[in-house]
């Protein structure tokens, strides 16, 4: 028996439906990728005093112009600043969701190396599942690491 939340095979669900679906996923992918922006220019400007639009591309493994557009939508939500032929800076709102990028990846990657998995693959797997970890789970890893 198939219920309605839950189509045969070979039956769509309603529009409306599916279409708020991917407009979910696709909100949500924007948001993966502006905190990879953010906590990457952060990291660099920590590491190096400076975030160029050359270095990101380089490190996403993206095109120029990829960076170019979505540093243009970041400046549009008041995630960065940036001047022509200059360094990237983050706003205080983008240093603040950098920050909380940082916290989860590393809270995450302490949480797969406490379970025996090693250094390199634990820092992998961590780059994508603290995008997916609710707060409930990532507050159930913070009490089992005891933070």
């Amino acid at each position: 028996m198939t219920r309605p939340d839950n189509p045969a095979p070979n039956r769509l669900r309603e529009a409306k439906r599916q279409a708020r679906s991917f407009e979910r996923v696709r909100q949500a992918h924007q948001r993966v990728v502006a905190e990879d922006y953010v906590e990457l220019i952060a990291d660099l400007i920590d590491v190096t005093g400076e975030a160029r639009a050359v270095d990101l591309a380089a490190r996403l493994g993206v095109t120029n112009a990829t960076v170019n557009n979505t540093l243009n939508r970041l400046t549009r939500e008041g995630l960065v600043t940036r001047q022509r032929y200059r360094s990237i800076f983050l706003t205080e709102a983008g240093r603040r969701i950098a920050e909380a990028a940082r916290e989860r990846h590393r809270l995450v990657r302490d949480f797969l190396r406490h379970l025996g998995i090693d250094a390199e693959t634990a820092e992998f797997d961590a780059e994508g599942i603290e995008h997916y970890t609710s707060e409930k789970t990532l507050a159930a890893f913070r009490r089992f690491l005891g933070r």
